[in-house]
């Protein structure tokens, strides 16, 4: 049934007895269930706000691209072991954290699979604009993205059917390859002319670059704001999925990190690959989840996408608080040693050439 509707279940017996208790003007009444249209205007308002996103995501990603280098970003498809490392970790490390916490809070079969549905999406536009922000590298950072959503069309049907066997059939779950397609062309297409204009116009680039970046910090924050509005009706979910959806972006971008470090990748490499793990493609798993289930199964785990969404921007603005604190605090200590060295090597040569040494220096 391609036409949306909300269902609303009603007491079988209330009904048998009294023919009103349908509402006057639901689409479909048997008896045990009345169906009623979807609110026109939560519809129109969904797509209106989803198409504004849409074109300001575009804008995002091309200023992104704006900040990557041809080189740099050719050398790491040539070379790739960053994006080897973010594909271990992205199919890796996030299906099986998935898996993990499903079976440690002994969740309902059907919330266990939208876990698992979350930790074998690939990763978000969103980790490009938080990379940027804590000095990661954007050439790695928007390899891996286009990667892992290229890659999601075999590897989540494969993550899904090895995960997923004890709790349902994997056949029962719809894959939307236009949805991923659809996103790989937001991302590409974008980020192709920025790296276009980084190459033909440096100057004009770091411009865009900038108002890009703030932009991109504001859609991010809209977006979970939005969800939270159009989904308000859903927030009646079982505590475990908001102890899973607190405790798994953590994760990603903890054991993200610390598999980045022991592949002995640098330090920005490091942050930027914490990122791209703990990031993932909320919208994706949202669609899934809607072409995948039927209303009743929707009640008991629809706003986990959400949940994971809101808690992964958390962590990713804690992440980037703290590292702010870390390079004011570097960058100031810096300061300090490179001032105290100065004084030193002036009084040094100020001794062996006889100078004055004044009182500031003693």
């Amino acid at each position: 049934m391609q036409t949306n509707f909300l269902s609303q279940q009603f007491n079988a017996g209330s009904l048998a007895e009294n023919s009103t208790a349908c509402p006057a003007n639901a689409t479909i009444c048997d008896g045990t269930s009345c169906v009623l249209p979807e609110d026109n205007f939560n519809q129109t308002l969904s797509v209106v706000l989803s198409t504004v996103l849409t074109i300001m995501l575009a804008l995002v990603m091309f200023s992104m691209g704006c900040n990557v280098e041809l080189k740099n970003f050719l050398g790491h498809i040539k070379r790739p072991w960053g994006i080897f490392v973010g594909f271990l970790c992205q199919f890796g490390i996030m299906p099986l954290t998935a898996f993990l916490l499903s079976l440690a809070f002994n969740i309902l079969p059907i919330q266990a699979v939208v876990v698992m549905i979350m930790g074998c999406c690939p990763g978000g536009t969103a980790s490009n604009v938080i990379a940027y922000w804590v000095d990661g590298d954007m050439d790695l950072s928007i390899s891996m993205t286009t990667c892992s959503t290229l890659l999601a069309m075999g590897m989540m049907p494969l993550c899904l059917f090895i995960y997923t066997k004890m709790w349902t059939d994997s056949d029962a779950i719809v894959l939307p390859y236009d949805s991923i397609g659809l996103s790989l062309v937001a991302l590409v297409i974008p980020v192709s002319f920025g790296i276009f204009v980084n190459h033909k116009w440096p100057s004009k680039a770091k411009i865009i670059l900038k108002v890009g970046s703030i932009v991109g910090a504001v859609l991010i924050v809209l977006i979970a704001v939005v969800g939270g509005i159009l989904y308000k009706g859903s927030w009646i979910i079982s505590p475990k999925l908001w102890i899973i959806g607190t405790i798994f972006p953590a994760a990603g971008y903890t054991l993200g990190f610390f598999l980045a470090r022991i592949a002995g990748l640098s330090w920005h490499r490091c942050r930027t690959v914490s990122l791209e793990t703990g990031m993932q493609n909320t919208q994706l798993c949202s669609t899934i989840v809607q072409l995948s289930f039927t209303p009743e199964q929707l009640e008991l785990m629809f706003t986990f996408p959400l949940i994971y969404s809101i808690f992964q921007l958390l962590f990713a603005l804690l992440i980037l608080g703290g590292y702010r604190l870390y390079r004011r605090h570097r960058v100031k200590t810096k300061t300090d040693v490179e001032k105290t060295a100065q004084k030193e090597d002036s009084k040094s040569s100020a001794k062996i050439n006889g100078g004055f040494v004044s009182d500031e220096m003693k």
